[in-house]
């Protein structure tokens, strides 16, 4: 998965529809000149729901759309007849989508499962029809309810990439050409900074027809949670990953500096992130030898599995699987 049309962030005027209004109303038939009230209840208005569809991977379809408008409820009628509902206002959604209130940030709902729904902005309830209010003692009630009113809200939708590895590192670790060689993922590679503007998501297949996914997020720098380079713009994604894959390269000037710089940032952004498991890889090894390695290894973190791997070659590539799937199972 990687487009320009990939869409994580949308912002939209949501508005429910009004309740239609109760009925007034008395039964007029020939030879009942007095019947009684048959004024019925209006309908409700309708909702705007969201609905999770596993077939979308983007809100690129929200992207223009920036009212969201359910229908209002019908009011009611004689002879107790109850008006019809307002058409809900269905927008369906990739999983891993977070809803929010835009002026407060207030997190209304997360959808994580196909088919899930959940009730963005409820519409009004219809009003009471002259019917509802006889009584034994007020047999001709004169008056009915209006509807109650739609509400109206600015939401934003984030989508968070729903992925059970996260590969992190600077630009240019080689984080787009490992993903592209386990899995049928097609990043766009070259050899300057910031080549993945966009997340990619790739099935990495496993040993006896298992796979898991695997999310290229594009590179952090240093300063990217106070907004520097892309910012924090992406490191949402990171926080429903299972597994953290750092990856920082053979020609690094300080490898533990860099890893140390890396969990600087996703600390900053948010410290939940390192209770995460981690592995640390380090690419691009096809130009070291055996001896150069083992006196990096000295110098490399010692509170998590580290290997070196070489996408080009294939070096410790099937390795890094076998260590990624005994984390996701443990």
């Amino acid at each position: 998965m990687s487009s320009p049309n990939f869409i994580d962030h949308v912002k939209f005027c949501s508005r429910s529809g009004h309740g239609g209004a109760g009925c007034l109303h008395f039964h007029r038939e020939k030879f009942v000149p007095k019947g009684g009230p048959d004024g019925g209840d209006g309908g409700r208005g309708g909702h705007v729901i969201l609905r999770g569809n596993k077939q979308l991977w983007t809100l690129l379809h929200l992207k223009y759309r920036k009212h969201v408008i359910a229908e209002s409820g019908k009011p009611g009628e004689s002879q107790n007849c109850t008006g019809a509902d307002g058409k809900d206002e269905i927008i369906e959604v990739p999983l891993g989508t977070v809803a929010k209130r835009a002026d407060t940030e207030e997190v209304l709902a997360e959808i994580t499962d196909d088919g899930q729904e959940f009730i963005l902005t409820p519409g009004g309830r219809g009003g009471r029809g002259n019917l509802f209010f006889a009584t034994s003692t007020r047999q001709a009630p004169s008056y009915a309810q209006p509807g109650e009113p739609g509400k109206e809200e600015w939401i934003v939708l984030e989508l968070k990439l729903l992925a059970d590895v996260g590969l992190v590192g600077f630009p240019n670790a080689g984080k787009s050409t490992l993903l592209s060689v386990v899995s049928a993922a097609k990043p766009k590679i070259a050899d300057y900074p910031f080549t993945t503007l966009t997340p990619n998501l790739g099935v990495v297949p496993y040993r006896d027809e298992k796979s898991f996914v695997m999310a290229d997020i594009p590179g952090i720098i240093e300063g990217a949670a106070e907004g520097r380079g892309l910012g924090i713009r992406f490191l949402r994604h990171i926080e429903r990953n299972s597994l953290l894959l750092f990856l920082v390269p053979a020609d690094s000037k300080d490898i533990r500096k860099e890893y140390e710089i890396l969990i600087s940032e996703l600390k900053q952004y948010n410290p939940e992130l390192l209770d995460k498991k981690r592995i640390l890889a380090i690419s691009k090894s096809d130009m070291l030898d055996e001896e150069l390695i083992e006196a990096m290894k000295k110098e490399l973190p010692t509170d998590l599995p580290t290997l070196f791997i070489s996408s080009v070659i294939q070096k410790g590539i099937q390795e890094l699987k076998d260590l990624i799937w005994l984390q996701l199972q443990t």
